[in-house]
C-alpha cells in the first residue's frame, strides 16, 4: 500500500470509529438502548459527513449511516467548485444531480433526482436552491421543491431554508421548514462520545423524521459549492 493510500485509510477508520457515537459504548446503560428501540422511527436519522472524497486527491464528500456504513459519496475528481456535482450512492449510482446555474448575477442551484424508471424527471429540476445575501447577520439558502416530481401534488411547493453557520458548516448550520419555521435538520461538528470535537472536515447531520435525506443533502452540497469546501 502507498503512502497516500495509507493516510486516506487511516483517515477513514477514524472517522468510521467515531460514528459509533455513545450508543455503541460498553458501558451505556440498558434502560437507554430500550428507550431508543422503543422511539424507533420517531428518532432523527443521524450522519457523517466527510468532507474528504473516497478518491485520492479528488474533490468531494463522503456521508456515513450512524453504523459506520457508507450511504452517500460525492467525487469530483479534483475540481471544486463544480458545475455539475453527482450525490451518488456507495455503488456509484447516482442519487441526485446538481447543476449550476447563472442568473444575471445571481447564481441557482437545481437538483434533479436520478432514476432509470425517472427519465422523465430528469428533464425538470426536483428542487431549487438560491443563495439570499443579508446585508446584516448570516445569509440564506433557501431551497424550493416542486410538487411536480417530487411525489406531491403538482400544485404543491414545499420551501426550506438553511440559516447558515456563514463560511464553515463546522459552525453549525440549521435547516428549517419555511411553513413551520421548525427545524427539520441539522449539522455541525462531529464531536466524539468524550466530547472531544473531530477536524472542522467531520460533521453530524441530524434529519428529523419525514423529512426526505435527498433533500437535506442537495441542501448541505450547494452551501459545500458555495463555500468552497468541495
Amino acid at each position: 500500500m502507498c503512502r497516500s493510500s495509507f493516510k486516506l485509510w487511516r483517515a477513514m477508520v477514524r472517522v468510521h470509529s467515531a460514528t459509533q457515537g455513545p450508543a455503541a459504548s460498553s458501558d451505556q446503560p440498558a434502560a437507554a438502548a430500550a428507550r431508543s428501540q422503543l422511539a424507533g422511527s420517531e428518532q432523527p436519522e443521524v450522519f457523517t459527513i466527510w468532507m474528504k472524497s473516497l478518491v485520492l486527491n479528488g474533490s468531494g464528500c463522503t456521508v456515513y449511516d450512524s453504523a459506520g456504513s457508507i450511504v452517500y459519496r460525492v467525487d469530483n475528481y479534483g475540481a471544486r467548485r463544480a458545475a455539475e456535482v453527482c450525490l451518488m450512492d456507495l455503488a456509484g449510482n447516482v442519487v441526485l444531480q446538481i447543476l449550476k446555474k447563472k442568473l444575471g448575477f445571481g447564481r441557482r442551484w437545481e437538483g434533479y433526482r436520478w432514476s432509470d424508471q425517472e427519465q422523465e424527471l430528469r428533464r425538470r429540476p426536483w428542487f431549487k436552491v438560491a443563495r439570499a445575501w443579508a446585508w446584516r447577520g448570516p445569509s440564506r439558502c433557501t431551497c424550493e421543491l416542486s410538487g411536480d416530481g417530487a411525489g406531491l401534488d403538482a400544485a404543491a411547493t414545499v420551501r426550506y431554508r438553511m440559516d447558515e453557520g456563514r463560511i464553515a458548516l463546522s459552525r453549525g448550520a440549521r435547516i428549517v421548514d419555511g411553513a413551520t419555521g421548525l427545524a427539520v435538520a441539522e449539522v455541525k461538528r462531529k464531536t466524539t462520545a468524550a466530547g472531544v470535537a473531530l477536524g472542522a472536515d467531520v460533521l453530524t447531520l441530524a434529519v428529523e423524521p419525514g423529512v426526505d435525506r435527498s433533500i437535506i443533502m442537495g441542501l448541505v452540497l450547494v452551501h459545500g459549492l458555495i463555500n468552497r469546501a468541495m
